[in-house]
């Protein structure tokens, strides 16, 4: 009998969430700065080609030899994304994946810093950011505006809110790849291809470094950040993730840290999307 209960409130409670699906959208532009076409997804709610509203939006980035599609096709990111709304745990809101890299680490760039031949970070900030939120009727504010990612993202996303606060309201950073000082990734003294020059503007983007050698001002601005780290009890990205951690607590920066069971794999991050998004949304400016 109870089961019977189960199927029937579950059947229907998905038409209904099935009627307020949203879509993810490919798109691509066409960037001076890479002197390259670069393609991105961009999840769109429900609501989206119903009215004139505008969006808060989560720069959702991907990890090293993934891309734009990988949030998509191997986190299943809009199921999630339409249950969490549906639900009313995460608000409505435009998710841009940007794509920054590929599977070839060793031949094609990869990476959300600025490095020789890719300056990915200028081009971000100077041509995607400003392109997309025009395009997509994003609010385009601090209030409104959310980063995250994973592993080479998680890290990526750390480094952007840390030199950028200005334009975030949080920050969420899965499994992230924060530092190489200690080639947890990649070695220094290897051939110079792309990984090394992916690997070494780690090093050089050092999130735990910046915190380090963050001034009074620097740290104040830290503080309108929200922060959130979350890596797997057995990630070989641990020990930079607490490290992180205890950095931002010791020069009074708040920061949630939280290690759950799992290592580096879309499991864990499939997971960690169901936290990060409502974790966003309340900390976006109501």
């Amino acid at each position: 009998m109870k089961r019977s209960i189960f199927f029937l409130c579950l059947a229907m409670l998905l038409p209904a969430l099935s009627a307020r699906a949203g879509k993810v959208v490919t798109d691509s532009l066409q960037s001076r700065i890479l002197s390259a076409p670069v393609k991105f997804n961009v999840y769109l709610p429900d609501s989206f080609g119903k009215s004139d509203k505008q969006y808060p939006v989560v720069y959702l980035l991907h990890g090293l030899s993934d891309d734009y599609e990988s949030w998509a096709t191997k986190g299943n990111m809009q199921i999630v994304v339409d249950e969490l709304i549906g639900t009313g745990e995460a608000c409505e809101m435009v998710i841009v994946m940007p794509n920054a890299g590929g599977p070839d680490i060793h031949h094609t760039w990869n990476g959300y810093f600025n490095m020789p031949g890719w300056s990915y970070e200028d081009f971000f900030f100077q041509e995607f950011l400003p392109a997309v939120e025009a395009k997509y009727r994003i609010v385009g504010d601090k209030g409104h505006r959310a980063v995250m990612g994973l592993s080479m993202g998680g890290g990526g996303s750390t480094v952007y809110a840390q030199r950028h606060p200005d334009l975030f309201s949080s920050c969420y950073a899965m499994s992230a790849w924060l530092d190489n000082g200690r080639d947890e990734v990649w070695p220094l003294d290897s051939p110079k291809d792309c990984l090394y020059y992916v690997a070494k503007s780690v090093r050089d983007h050092s999130a735990l470094d910046f915190v380090d050698k963050a001034d009074d001002e620097t740290l104040a601005r830290l503080r309108t950040v929200a922060w959130f780290i979350d890596c797997g009890d057995d990630d070989f990205l641990l020990d930079l993730s607490v490290a992180f951690h205890q950095k931002m607590r010791d020069h009074g920066v708040k920061s949630e840290l939280r290690v759950r069971n799992g290592v580096h794999n879309w499991e864990y991050w499939h997971l960690a999307l169901r936290m990060s998004l409502p974790f966003a949304t309340r900390n976006f400016l109501k």
